[in-house]
């Protein structure tokens, strides 16, 4: 690992001095005190970090000089703690080589999560109500609001595609490594024989946009008004409310029609295509950056099959990174700390390779 020079240590504590003595000399314009701000709070942890590096190496130092003392005791005091800071030092500094990593701009963003039945008929859209449900789970526990923004139910249960918005605390850095290929194997309730069988959902998470982020033009939009179909009682039926968009420039074609008012639909509508555009464009800027190189977490690719529930096992392998897990039910009740969390390591870990690589 990239070894952090006590220069670098030294500029990034005096970095967070300035921004202190600046918010507190006065006379500082609103707007300039909350960039100042904002700055303040970004570069605080990494000097926290950065002043424990700092700390412990002085500590080594000085320890290492009592090694020489004429006296047993205090070499042998010495010699104690200092085998206990050299322990302690490469794990500081992983701390803060992991702050100094360049941060997704999207990872404090609220979420769109789309999921959709994929191969296995109506045991998938089984599947892909379970997953919804999982998320939801792990939503509520985390403290997250999600809100349904469509769904379209299948028959037997399930969802056939279900959408929803889901708004909290860091909710894309925790769910941006689901997307992609989830797999089931079970014995469907419907088979009489007992065979299991595989089916397979498809999950994306995109970070939504605000309008801010993504300007539309009206003159790039085809907008049809029809009368809604399917479940909803006859209230639904009465108007053209539901509402199909078409962004001209792209393609990307948006229906909406859960909701009674075209108003409602229409504004719905509008949320997804901004999230859709906005996550083009950051596959694009990301496709750039990185070349033809993927990492292996975190890469979003949506063909990639990452995932898979094995019921007759009561497991749960998450095929990126090799981790088998024996608690399905529990993963399935919204548990995912202990997945999540080892995907994330991993991205870390490849992401603190790639920087000692450059």
């Amino acid at each position: 690992m990239t070894t952090i020079s006590a220069e670098r240590i030294a500029a990034i504590e005096a970095r967070r001095e300035e921004l202190q003595n600046a918010m507190s000399s006065g006379g500082v314009a609103p707007d300039e005190f909350v960039r100042l701000s904002k700055d303040y709070a970004e570069i605080e942890p990494v000097a926290a970090a950065a002043r424990e590096v700092r700390r412990i190496r002085a500590e080594i130092e000085l320890l290492a000089e009592m090694l020489q003392d004429p006296s047993p005791d205090i070499r042998d005091m010495a010699g104690e703690e200092l085998a206990h800071l050299q322990a302690q030092l490469p794990e500081a500094e992983r701390a803060l080589a992991l702050k100094l990593l360049p941060s997704d701009a999207a990872d404090q963003r609220p979420a769109m999560l789309e999921i959709r039945a994929g191969t296995g008929g109506d045991e998938a859209a089984l599947f892909a109500g379970d997953l919804f449900r999982m998320y939801q789970r792990y939503a509520e526990s985390q403290g997250w609001k999600v809100e349904l923004i469509s769904a379209s139910s299948a028959e037997v249960g399930g969802y056939k595609e279900v959408v929803a918005s889901v708004r909290g605390q860091g909710v894309f850095a925790r769910l941006k490594y689901e997307s992609g290929v989830h797999r089931v194997q079970r014995v469907p309730v419907t088979e009489s024989g007992g065979r299991i069988h595989t089916s397979a959902a498809t999950v994306a998470v995109l970070p939504e946009a605000e309008e801010v982020d993504v300007q539309i033009n009206d003159a790039d939009l085809r907008i049809d008004v029809y009368r809604s179909s399917g479940p909803g009682g006859q209230s639904v039926n009465t108007t053209d409310s539901a509402v199909r968009i078409t962004h001209l420039p792209t393609g990307l074609v948006v229906i909406q029609q859960d909701e009674k008012s075209q108003h409602k639909n229409k504004a719905k509508a509008l949320k997804v295509l901004r999230t859709r555009l906005y996550e083009q464009e950051r596959e694009r800027l990301a496709s750039e950056r990185a070349g033809a190189r993927k990492s292996m977490v975190g890469s979003g690719d949506r063909s990639e099959r990452i995932r898979t529930y094995n019921f007759p096992q009561g497991r749960v392998t998450d095929h990126r990174i090799n981790l088998t897990l024996h608690r399905l039910p529990e993963i399935l009740e919204g548990q995912l700390d202990e997945l999540i969390g080892a995907l994330t390591s991993e991205d870390e870990a490849e992401r603190l390779a790639s920087l000692d690589e450059a």
